[in-house]
């Protein structure tokens, strides 16, 4: 996230925007721009309430963001809340199973490929992990829709989760991220995250209205799309009162 989907939402998480973040004149490296999404992705103090949608399936959300602590919640159908702890910084990004406001067990990496309440998010997803994974490469400029952005490449140093290769579009004015792919390690696509829409706050910061998140299957080059979830969020009406 940092984030995470949330920082996916995050980012995940992860794809928050800072209003006060400016273009940059020339190309600056892929790690300055890494450390801005994550930025854009942990300053805001915000709570959300949202749904994960599936087909007509949809899953109650909840985000509360405080810098680089964001817990998320989600509520299947006829169970109780399940509840997620995030804790961002430099180089580290650790997932929790959490019960209230504690920050209960840490999430086992086996269980990162499993999906969010059977939706096309995974709890690997939801982490945001690959935000700090070494050694970023910038490939150069590209566009997403009319927005301007910088591809970046980042490699799985390790042998956990999904996937080996991410590719990850970064705004050049804001600093959040646009677009991320992600591959396996035989350079399969195996999942789309698209900023759909954001929406302005009462504090004149921008935040995730609205992202797309498709999954994919077949050979290399020829994947098709398997599914598609969609995370939405609702302005918020009150001041926010933080996680229970």
């Amino acid at each position: 996230m940092t984030g995470g989907l949330v920082a996916w939402v995050l980012s995940l998480a992860l794809s928050l925007f800072s209003s006060t973040a400016r273009a940059q004149a020339a190309a600056p490296a892929a790690e300055q721009i890494l450390e801005r999404a994550r930025i854009a992705a942990t300053l805001q103090h915000t709570d959300l309430k949202g749904q994960l949608r599936t087909g007509r399936q949809k899953t109650e959300l909840r985000l509360f963001l405080r810098g680089t602590n964001i817990q998320f919640q989600y509520l299947p159908g006829g169970q109780t809340w399940k509840i997620f702890h995030m804790r961002l910084g430099d180089g580290q990004y650790d997932l929790f199973e959490g019960r209230g406001q504690e920050l209960g067990k840490r999430f086992p990496p086996g269980r990162l490929r499993e999906k969010v309440a059977g939706s096309e998010l995974t709890f690997e997803d939801l982490s945001m992990r690959f935000f700090y994974w070494p050694n970023p490469r910038l490939l150069g400029e590209e566009r997403v829709g009319t927005q301007n952005c910088w591809k970046i490449r980042v490699d799985n140093p390790g042998n956990t989760g999904s996937y080996r290769t991410m590719y990850i579009w970064v705004h050049q004015k804001y600093g959040a991220f646009m677009k991320i792919e992600g591959f396996d390690g035989s350079g399969r696509l195996l999942r789309r995250f698209e900023v759909d829409s954001t929406m302005r706050l009462d504090d004149g910061s921008y935040t995730l209205k609205k992202m797309s998140v498709s999954s994919f299957r077949g050979a290399k080059g020829s994947e098709r799309k398997q599914g598609i979830s969609h995370v939405e969020f609702e302005k918020p009406t009150s001041a926010p009162r933080g996680p229970r």
